[in-house]
């Protein structure tokens, strides 16, 4: 609501597909908080210009407006914040409170998060002259929804939310560009809207422009980024190499898409935005009639015999819908914009521990390569539409998850065949092990200047290699087995949300980027049993060296499987340490130590006999 816009053509809107009071309650507040808090950030050019963010970085001191001022506005910010807390933490709106807006009346005993009437209101009408702040200017338009939900219908996940604003939000405001952000991320920019507006109203390419995307940035990462989820690498240099192709994909937040395009329409060369549409005055009937016919269109029947999720709008059946739908779009004719400026557009929170990172990239790769297996396969979908580079920079991500059977061959075979004493590649003398000696080097000097380039430290970029194996061996391989499931017609497509919360000691683990376990998940027996297989392995294998010698047992045969045991040993450390040594909440639970000690015995049965 705070952008550095003309808040007369902005409009905000919520969408709770919780369909939840304590959320409906929390944007009432907001919005009582919005007219001091809106001319505050104006006045003194405040950022970031979310009042949480901006007072956990600010003491005040260093400010344009005086400490009194200061202290008074956090005054109402802290109680706004222990209201919405109080309530969240009883469960209950007091009666009193309910009593000051008509939508508190929407909620009754019978509503559940998935059993729910289409809920809208309009808690600003920006069209309203008596909708001001403190210092008299005009407030943005602010809309809570919350579609309808039944448990006979199927609700198409975010996908479905999305088309659901898309459908309300045009008989509110209408506006010809729509961004949309996740709910965990936050405005860090006020002029994002602008830089956004200038791609497109270029004079000369704005016409070809379907979608503006920033780049996904995370604000909580540790210091040496313990997971690899800072997505560095891809925002500073994959995503800005599509930018030459074609345009980058759409990811699904801290994107600007017109409005048009989104609802179906193809390209032309003589495309020229209405820029004079949208609903500017005070609309004819009255909110209440406004409202109720926004409820029509978030019902969950409406959809029922018309291309929503297919022609219009975001498509449904992918569990990354963002991306089938950025590709239809550019299959349609137009061009997408990578936009990156040097303060970031959007900041969110990302995975703080190592079970929330591996569920957010099976999310990610399942979806990806059910793309990969569909009729939207892009080799296929975008013949003819978009260029070949432009449809290889889609299958980076298409082969994410067939990316983890070569690794677990790599990171298997080779050590049992170690300690077998199998030589599995060229003799280190010989001329053919060149090539493995290149593809080895170049691509390891090669992603450490990525890495240092885009800002990770070295101990980040090594963390990311650790990473790199964990998701390939667990994400990515339940990525696999799961596209496999739904071809077989074994189980269907399901969207599960990344969480984003910790308690306090697994916030303290991550700080000191100490790795978090804790649970007896099967992803964890898959990791314990990789790597204390490859230490096996490479224990054995020495000690074969130390026993035989250096001539009888060839070990310049054996010397590249040496090597890749002992990457993968040295870089599984923090897991050694968690099964072994550690003794707080967040090690890895005996269970799973000793499931993977079993397993590491039944995997050297072979190379034993």
């Amino acid at each position: 609501m705070a952008y550095n816009y003309p808040p007369e053509k902005l409009s905000v809107y919520l969408s709770d597909d919780g369909g939840s009071i304590l959320t409906f309650y929390g944007m009432w507040e907001a919005s009582l908080f919005a007219k001091h808090w809106l001319p505050f950030c104006k006045r003194y050019n405040i950022e970031p210009r979310s009042p949480a963010a901006y007072f956990s970085q600010s003491d005040g001191h260093q400010e344009l407006c005086t400490p009194k001022e200061w202290s008074l506005i956090k005054d109402m910010f802290d109680e706004m914040t222990e209201r919405i807390d109080t309530a969240v933490m009883s469960g209950k709106i007091p009666e009193e409170i309910k009593a000051k807006h008509k939508g508190f009346h929407e909620w009754n005993q019978e509503i559940t998060s998935k059993n729910h009437q289409p809920i809208v209101q309009i808690l600003i009408d920006g069209k309203d002259q008596n909708a001001v702040d403190n210092d008299g200017n005009v407030l943005p338009t602010l809309v809570y929804m919350a579609r309808e939900k039944r448990p006979q219908h199927h609700h198409n996940f975010k996908a479905g939310a999305m088309n659901a604003l898309i459908r309300v939000s045009s008989v509110i405001s209408n506006s010809p560009i729509i961004m949309n952000v996740d709910c965990d991320m936050y405005s860090n920019n006020n002029d994002a809207v602008r830089d956004a507006l200038c791609f497109f109203l270029d004079e000369e390419m704005g016409h070809k422009i379907g979608f503006v995307q920033y780049p996904q940035n995370y604000n909580n990462l540790s210091k040496n980024d313990i997971y690899g989820n800072s997505l560095h690498v891809i925002n500073e240099v994959e995503m800005g190499g599509m930018d030459s192709l074609g345009g980058p994909l759409y990811i699904g937040t801290g994107c600007f898409h017109r409005r048009e395009i989104l609802c179906g329409r193809k390209f032309t060369k003589d495309y020229q935005e209405d820029w004079n549409a949208g609903i500017k005055d005070k609309l004819q009937e009255s909110i209440d009639e406004t409202e109720e016919k926004a409820k029509s269109l978030a019902a969950c029947t409406y959809e029922h015999g018309t291309q929503w999720g297919d022609e219009i709008g975001v498509k449904y059946g992918c569990a990354v819908e963002d991306v089938i739908t950025g590709l239809a779009i550019h299959c349609r004719g137009w061009e997408s914009v990578y936009n990156n400026p040097k303060k970031p557009a959007f900041m969110g929170v990302g995975p703080t521990t190592l079970a929330q990172t591996i569920l957010q990239h099976k999310r990610w790769s399942e979806g990806n390569l059910s793309i990969f297996l569909s009729k939207y396969n892009v080799f296929l979908f975008g013949h003819g539409k978009t260029k070949l580079r432009h449809q290889m920079g889609y299958h980076i991500y298409g082969l994410w998850a067939p990316n983890s059977l070569a690794t677990l061959y790599y990171v298997i075979i080779p050590s049992l065949a170690l300690l077998k004493g199998t030589p599995l590649f060229p003799e280190i003398t010989s001329p053919w092990i060149a090539p493995f000696v290149y593809v080895f080097c170049v691509k390891t000097m090669y992603s450490l200047y990525e890495a240092l380039s885009s800002g990770d430290t070295l101990k980040g970029w090594w963390n990311g290699q650790r990473m790199w194996l964990v998701k390939r061996i667990t994400s990515y391989l339940f990525g696999v087995l799961d596209n496999l499931r739904k071809l077989l017609g074994l189980s269907k497509m399901n969207f599960v949300v990344s969480p984003k919360v910790s308690d306090e000691d697994e916030s303290k683990r991550y700080e000191q980027e100490i790795m978090e376990f804790g649970s007896s998940d099967p992803e964890y027996v898959i990791i314990g049993t990789i790597t204390l297989l490859n230490l096996v392995c490479l224990l054995g294998g020495l000690s074969k060296v130390m026993k035989v010698g250096w001539n009888n047992i060839h070990l310049d045969a054996l010397f590249p499987q040496l090597i890749l045991c002992g990457m993968v040993v040295i870089t599984s450390i923090p897991f050694y340490e968690a099964m072994f040594l550690r003794k707080d909440k967040g090690r890895i639970p005996f269970p799973v130590t000793l499931a993977s000690i079993g397993f590491v015995m039944l995997a050297l049965l072979p190379a034993i006999v």
